[in-house]
Parts: C-alpha cells; structure tokens; sequence
C-alpha cells in the first residue's frame, strides 16, 4: 500500500484530498499545513509519495525543496496546483520532483498519478499513462458523467450561493461567513442548507470537496471558476 503524506496550507482541501484518497486505497502518514510539518514527518516517517501545494501564501514549496528531499530522499515528490506554469513545471523537475498535476484533478486522477509517480514515472501535465490509458489531466466532462451531472446542478446556485460554496471551500465556520458577507447568521445558514441540497451533498466538507474537484470553486481564493450560465 503507498504511504503517502499530504502538505498544503488550504485545511479544508489538505483534509478532503486526504479523507478522498484513504477511501481510495492509498494510507496517508499525515497531513501537514506547512513544509516544515512535513518535513519533521519525513524525517521520522517512512513515506513513499509527498504531495505538496506550490503556494503556501507568499511562500513557495520550490524554495525548500532541497530540504524537504534531505530529509527524506527515498520520498517520491508531487506538486499539486492550481495554477501551473512552464517556469514551475521546469523548477520542479530540476529539483527532482517526479510528479505535477492539477489539483482540481478528481480524486481518482491523482490517485492514478500517485501510483504511477510511486511506480517510478515521471508524471507532468500532458504525460501520457502506459498502455493507452486516458492521460491524468483536466479535460471537459462527458455529458452525462458525474462531474458534468454536478456542474450542471451548480449552474442553479444563484450568485450569492456561490459566494457561499466559496467561503465554505476556505474554511469558514457560519459565524466568520456571515460576517465577511454582511449578512444574519440564520440567513447565512439557509443559503448554506440550500448550497448543500442543490449540490445533493451531506456535510459542509462534502460541498467543499466537491466544489474543489469538479474546478467550481479556486481552492486558494474562494473564487467561482464556471462559467455563469
């Protein structure tokens, strides 16, 4: 089974990814929210694959990637983001990192990604996986797939339930949410409820992962992504 350790500063996604992926097969160690965390993990630890965020604020995880591979060089690293570039791609793999992907990726992309990166590929945005198998990166779901069935019930969030999806997607408890939007507690836990019944999710951390896997919400920012239909 690979042990895999979860690094990224988001506590709602660093704990979805890491919920989504032990359902999936793989044992997460730890999950960290600081490169530091991690590292003192990886130095008492044995990980097979470390899965870390590019930003933490106006931090970057390149910076101590020296470090993090010091202190564990048998760990296999992969960057999730955002938002990549050629610049960070290239950084990475000189620094020895042997995966990049998309965060938004669904679970069960990064989860293949992960498995290949622990078999010894180097997995890069446009890396084709062995044997003809559909490359592990973001594409346009397939009508009548579930991430088209979900973004097509998003459509029906109004613009304040998406600003709501997006503070959830950030952490926010009702209290910090009714605040930062100006609105009663009551009314800000009805768009919630109604946030949850348009998603067909159970829990506010359900909304939130799915949000965060189907590309609706920016995971950093809070940010609506789909096109507002």
């Amino acid at each position: 089974m690979t042990r895999i350790l979860v690094c990224d500063d988001h506590v709602v996604f660093a704990e979805s990814l890491a919920h989504l992926l032990g359902a999936l097969g793989p044992e997460v160690v730890a999950v960290t929210f600081h490169p530091n965390q991690a590292i003192a993990v990886l130095r008492r630890e044995p990980v097979d694959v470390g899965v870390f965020d590019v930003a933490f604020g106006t931090e970057t995880v390149l910076d101590r990637l020296a470090e993090i591979r010091a202190a564990a060089p048998n760990t296999r690293l992969v960057l999730l983001g955002a938002r990549l570039d050629a610049q960070t791609i290239a950084a990475g793999q000189a620094a020895g990192v042997r995966g990049v992907a998309d965060k938004r990726l669904p679970a069960a992309q990064i989860v293949q990604i992960l498995e290949r990166v622990n078999g010894g590929e180097l997995v890069l945005p446009d890396s084709p996986p062995p044997d003809s198998l559909p490359p592990a990166r973001p594409s346009r779901p397939a009508r009548g797939s579930p991430a088209d069935y979900t973004q097509r019930l998003a459509a029906f969030l109004t613009p304040r339930e998406r600003q709501v999806l997006g503070a959830l997607v950030r952490g926010r408890d009702t209290i910090r949410l009714a605040k930062e939007l100006g609105i009663a507690e009551t009314t800000a836990r009805c768009h919630i409820q109604s946030v949850l019944i348009k998603l067909g999710a159970h829990s506010r951390l359900e909304a939130a992962t799915t949000a965060v896997r189907f590309g609706m919400i920016d995971p950093q920012t809070g940010r609506w992504l789909l096109p507002v239909i």
